[in-house]
């Protein structure tokens, strides 16, 4: 598990690629507004949920399967119970780490990510981290 500002520092640095998870174009939901956010700071984002086909004017994604480039960080924006497939997916495209969302804690997907060699952050915004720790 990323827990020090360093290796979240490093991950954040090291990173070309966020497939953002649940993302959502309501403006009153997080995921969509961390999408844009990351996109204006230089990231490639793919938002990734099947009931949209964009997301504050990116294209939307229906799974992981589908995003065009290979994934640096999974963000996920889901019910902690719902994490474990996203987690399975995760692996079997090949991303290099999984961030959970604040508040998105689900420790049995979390070994299982780091089990699989993934880098793993755990209830932390990733715009916060960003924010923080990125100049």
């Amino acid at each position: 598990m990323k827990e020090s500002q360093e290796e979240i520092r490093t991950l954040l640095k090291n990173a070309k690629t966020i497939a953002v998870v649940g993302a959502s174009p309501k403006p009153w939901r997080d995921s969509g507004s961390i999408a844009e956010f990351l996109s204006r700071k230089g990231y490639a984002v793919f938002p990734v949920n099947p009931k949209y086909h964009e997301v504050f004017g990116m294209k939307c994604f229906p799974d992981l399967s589908s995003v065009p480039e290979k994934i640096d960080i999974v963000d996920i924006f889901r019910n902690p119970d719902d994490v474990e497939p996203v987690i399975d997916e995760a692996i079997a495209v090949g991303a290099r780490s999984v961030w959970m969302q604040l508040g998105v804690i689900n420790e049995q997907a979390a070994k299982k990510a780091e089990a699989a060699g993934l880098d793993v952050v755990m209830d932390k915004c990733i715009a916060v981290e960003h924010r923080a720790l990125i100049k």
